[in-house]
């Protein structure tokens, strides 16, 4: 967690001297180290099975999942009712129901969704995916608010994202922790809590708040959601064994990435739409639409909230 939490504040210097081209200028270098460490020193730990891979198992989630996020991006834009949007949503849903059938039917699946039988897994991921879009929407509008909202200059922006990154970080490696000694299920409604705390102290804030504020808020709900994030992942993988393990791995990973985009398409769809529902400054406007991005983030915390009471502990 030590990069994400300084890769906004160096973006933020880095932006300030250079353009934005070379944020992946600078990424090269640490690419081409992680390649070579990849070939001369990566070990495979575990059996190499070398299963079938279904090709039109992987066409079918690619068209799935992607029709629904450029639906989801094309929706600020055009309007949830545009025919670009909906075609692009109907076909995601659509690809995604046969990509979820040829699953269940293939014996060797790309991801064995059969593992959603067990409900302390399905609870728990579900959890884990809204903490990841939680996380992701609001680091995803909290630094365009810094910046058109109050005013705030790039290069202030990635420093006073820091102190909610390191936070993130140092709660990310107590809340795993915590798990072995009090269970999953009092981590994470606490931590639901807490964010929820700070998301609606985000809601109150204004084209002239205090920056002090805006980074308590960010503090806190940097607190909650990695507080809720580790436990929860935790308490889904440790109902599955053997094989199974892997797989839940497996799902849990590509549903982070797919929630991710669609969590940041839909924050930038209700910013978009709150902008533009009010008159006044251009502050002013973004700031309103800022409040419509954390309302989103609001209700995915409400809804994590509420599958957290259905965590059971497991017990010794």
């Amino acid at each position: 967690m030590f990069a994400p939490a300084i890769g906004p504040t160096l973006t933020g210097l880095i932006l300030a001297k250079l353009s934005w081209q070379w944020i992946f200028w600078l990424f090269i270098p640490f690419l081409f180290i992680a390649l070579i460490f990849a070939i001369t020193s990566l070990e495979n730990v575990g059996e190499i099975t070398k299963p079938h891979i279904d090709m039109l198992s992987i066409i079918e989630s690619a068209v799935g999942c992607s029709g629904l996020v450029i639906g989801a991006s094309l929706a600020s834009e055009d309007g949830w009712t545009s025919p670009t949007v909906l075609s692009a949503l109907i076909i995601g849903i659509i690809v995604l129901i046969f990509y979820t059938h040829r699953q269940l039917h293939l014996e060797e699946p790309i991801l064995n969704l059969h593992i959603f039988k067990y409900a302390a897994f399905t609870i728990g991921s579900s959890i884990v995916m809204l903490d990841f879009g939680i996380i992701l929407s609001t680091m995803y509008l909290l630094p365009l608010f810094y910046q058109r909202g109050l005013l705030v200059s790039v290069a202030l922006t990635g420093l006073v994202m820091l102190p909610g990154g390191i936070i993130n970080a140092a709660t990310s490696a107590v809340a795993g922790r915590l798990y072995d000694s009090i269970g999953a299920k009092r981590p994470v409604l606490i931590g639901f809590v807490l964010a929820l705390f700070g998301a609606l102290m985000l809601v109150f804030t204004t084209s002239h708040s205090a920056l002090l504020y805006v980074i308590c808020a960010h503090i806190i709900l940097m607190i909650g959601c990695p507080l809720a994030m580790s436990p929860a992942q935790t308490s889904a993988l440790s109902t599955l064994s053997g094989l199974e393990s892997s797989d839940g791995s497996t799902i849990m990973n590509t549903m982070q990435q797919v929630i991710g985009a669609l969590a940041t398409a839909l924050a930038t769809g209700c910013l978009a739409w709150g902008s533009s529902s009010i008159s006044g400054s251009e502050a002013i406007r973004f700031t309103n639409g800022f409040h419509y991005g954390i309302y989103f983030a609001i209700i995915l915390i409400v809804v994590a909230l509420l599958l957290s009471f259905k965590i059971k502990d497991q017990k010794n």
